[in-house]
């Protein structure tokens, strides 16, 4: 009997040791505001890379500004939660300009997620926990299946973390110390190099500076029709932004 009570004694005392990591490493997961703090009035400006295809999409180019996304009011969205609008402004490469709106778009923050509408699509940006090797359906929100939609390239993308709390480097050498980079695509269909085959390339990432925000983005969809098609050639779009600072 005293041998099983030894053991029993055991028994609690690892369950206990067990229950008080996991609260530790509870409480040690970062806050989604960490990563994408938000209040009316923060802003971040980036340099803005746009490949576009020209030439009845036989050949892409590339066409730089500056944007800044700016905080621009806390509203609600259809749901009643508490919601950001941004409002992003676009000038010229050298900011010698006006800046101009060009859209608008809003982020709401959940207890345990941060979504973002951009041109009526919901996408899940972050999501608890953030460390290294967390997955979610980032684009689960978006109607992908119907013939009529016309992303249906969005479909089925697994969002990872990636170098949790590692430096990353922006605009003029910047370097952010701590980081956390959201792979969202990285995929190649067909056969590119036989221009008498259907191909397409899709390629998204996103990294989240810590106390700042979205600090870099690189997205790239292209599709691309051979001759025997009546669409022959590419359409698709790509952009990168780099942050140049922020407030």
């Amino acid at each position: 009997m005293q041998r099983l009570l030894k053991i029993a004694l055991l028994l609690f005392v690892s369950a206990s040791l067990l229950t008080s990591c996991d609260e530790k490493a509870q409480v040690l997961t970062p806050a989604l505001s960490d990563y994408m703090p938000l209040e009316v009035g923060k802003y971040i400006r980036y340099r803005c890379d746009s490949t576009v295809f020209v030439n009845f999409g036989t050949k892409d180019t590339v066409k730089s500004y500056q944007v800044k996304d700016v905080v621009d009011a806390l509203i609600t969205d259809n749901s009643n939660r508490p919601t950001y609008r941004i409002i992003r402004y676009l000038n010229d490469t050298a900011a010698s300009g006006t800046w101009t709106p060009i859209s608008t778009y809003t982020v709401t923050p959940t207890n345990a997620t941060i979504e973002l509408v951009e041109n009526n699509l919901r996408f899940v940006k972050l999501k608890l926990p953030i460390a290294d090797g967390v997955t979610w359906g980032g684009n689960n929100y978006i109607q992908t299946t119907s013939e009529s939609s016309t992303v249906q390239y969005l479909k089925g993308w697994d969002y990872v973390y990636d170098k949790f709390e590692q430096a990353f480097t922006v605009w003029n050498n910047l370097n952010i110390p701590n980081t956390v980079t959201v792979n969202q695509r990285d995929e190649t269909l067909g056969t590119p190099t036989d221009a008498n085959f259907y191909s397409e390339r899709n390629f998204s990432k996103e990294v989240f500076g810590k106390g700042i925000g979205l600090i870099y983005k690189e997205f790239l969809h292209w599709e691309y029709q051979p001759p025997s098609s009546s669409n022959h050639g590419y359409t698709g779009y790509g952009i990168k932004l780099t942050m140049i600072d922020h407030n």
